[in-house]
């Protein structure tokens, strides 16, 4: 399966993409190596996957602080407030 720099035939790398709040979404390198990123309304990013088959996720709570991470090899950060 073709990269999305490769289906656009780019040649300037690295080749990077944006959201409207300049929030990179997609970045490729021209060794094919990629990631994709995630954000939330209040830019926090909350999503990342890669080439390589990483990912990690989180979660913030309404005062920006981080409070769930977990990602591909297991690892699981959980802070949610008890009050809840």
């Amino acid at each position: 399966m073709k990269t999305i720099a490769q289906q656009l035939n780019v040649k300037d790398f690295p080749f990077s993409i944006k959201d409207a709040n300049g929030n990179e979404i997609y970045c490729e390198y021209s060794n094919g190596f990629w990631y994709r990123n995630e954000w939330d309304a209040d830019s926090r990013q909350i999503y990342s996957i890669n080439s390589n088959g990483y990912w990690w996720r989180g979660k913030y709570d309404t005062n920006g602080n981080k409070i769930y991470f977990e990602d591909s090899t297991g690892m699981i950060l959980d802070n949610w407030p008890t009050n809840l």
